[in-house]
């Protein structure tokens, strides 16, 4: 059994899925790959997420551990920007081989949209 946060997963792979998995974290996480982004630069990356969803799951990689959030208040308007922290970031291996994975699915089995 292994614990984090507080919660208990039967192995270690169901507590990287618990972390990560669901339809957008893994896909916010390979946004933020490349650098911070606000919040309306995700949303343009992920036209079909809604507000909320985008919102609720920015804050639980955020209690995670796994993004930060900066907010800047020198001036108006406000400003805040998302990227990976530290330990954020030793995920990209993991993402990047998510993303490789996709694309040889689709290489292979799916259909290439076009």
């Amino acid at each position: 059994m292994y614990t984090f946060k507080g919660k208990e997963y039967p192995c270690c792979a169901s507590l990287t899925m618990g972390i990560i998995g669901g339809k957008w974290k893994t896909v916010i996480l390979y946004h933020l790959i490349e650098g911070p982004l606000r919040y309306n630069e995700l949303r343009k990356e992920m036209p079909t997420v809604t507000e909320r969803t985008l919102s609720l799951q920015l804050k639980t990689l955020e209690e995670d551990g796994i993004v930060k959030r900066k907010v800047y208040t020198s001036k108006p308007p406000l400003k805040v920007e998302y990227s990976l922290t530290d330990f954020g970031k030793t995920l990209i291996p993991v993402i990047i081989s998510i993303a490789d994975w996709g694309v040889y699915a689709v290489e292979n089995k799916g259909e290439l949209a076009v």
